[in-house]
């Protein structure tokens, strides 16, 4: 395991692009400082948008912040959010709507997969296979601005504002970001651990990030003994 700490004791960046197959980030403490920032590989105004993490926890009753993406002018961009006992919500733009009934392991990866149109605005989550009911939400709407990622915490504010009680607690990995909504035999290969055409916005295999210190970077188990949650 390797902790990481630039010369500041602050925080460390890649300014080339690092493959993370295969590595988790560890969010081991709860707190407003621990973090991960990355840089998306485009910018532009974005009309259809899916996320996929994959996360390990075992606090079930916290609510976590899974994904933010922060735009100036939204605070919440595209969030994906992780409630008690299944409950899970999305927002776009500042406006958020429930998923109601979806899978909600402790001590397992748990996969995530969030999918929105603005032609329609039709939102779904996927969770370990399980899809939601597809919501309407920001139909005509979209995502411009230049984007600010974070793991780890809830941008209340544009790349700032953490609170402790918003904070990510546990594991992460996997993390990608299309401009374009997956088609379910793809969401189901990413949900198996399966070779998928990675993120074209985010890429786990050639991240480019900022963390605090706080954060821990560690290898995944060899992937044919990893499990993953699956209903």
């Amino acid at each position: 395991t390797l902790m990481l700490m630039a010369s500041d004791g602050l925080t460390c960046c890649y300014a080339v692009p690092q493959d993370m197959s295969g590595k988790e980030i560890i969010f081991p403490v709860e707190s407003n400082t621990a973090y991960v920032k990355i840089t998306p590989d485009m910018n532009k105004i974005f009309f259809a948008v899916t996320v996929c993490v994959r996360f390990f926890t075992d606090y079930q009753t916290k609510d976590l912040t899974i994904f933010k993406l922060a735009t100036p002018s939204h605070a919440n961009g595209f969030v994906i959010f992780r409630g008690d006992g299944g409950n899970y919500w999305v927002y776009i733009g500042d406006q958020g709507i429930y998923f109601w009934g979806l899978p909600d392991k402790m001590n397992e990866w748990n996969s995530v997969c969030g999918t929105w149109d603005a032609s329609t605005g039709l939102t779904q989550l996927w969770v370990n296979g399980k899809p939601s009911a597809r919501k309407a939400l920001q139909a005509g709407g979209s995502i411009s601005g230049t984007l600010s990622i974070i793991l780890g915490q809830d941008q209340d504010a544009y790349a700032g504002g953490f609170d402790v009680n918003d904070s990510f607690y546990g594991h992460e990995t996997d993390v990608h970001m299309w401009d374009r909504v997956l088609s379910p035999c793809e969401i189901q290969s990413y949900m198996k651990g399966e070779v998928l055409s990675p993120g074209n916005v985010v890429n786990w295999n050639a991240l480019k990030d900022t963390r605090s210190f706080q954060t821990m970077l560690t290898f995944v188990y060899d992937r044919s003994c990893v499990y993953y949650a699956w209903e």
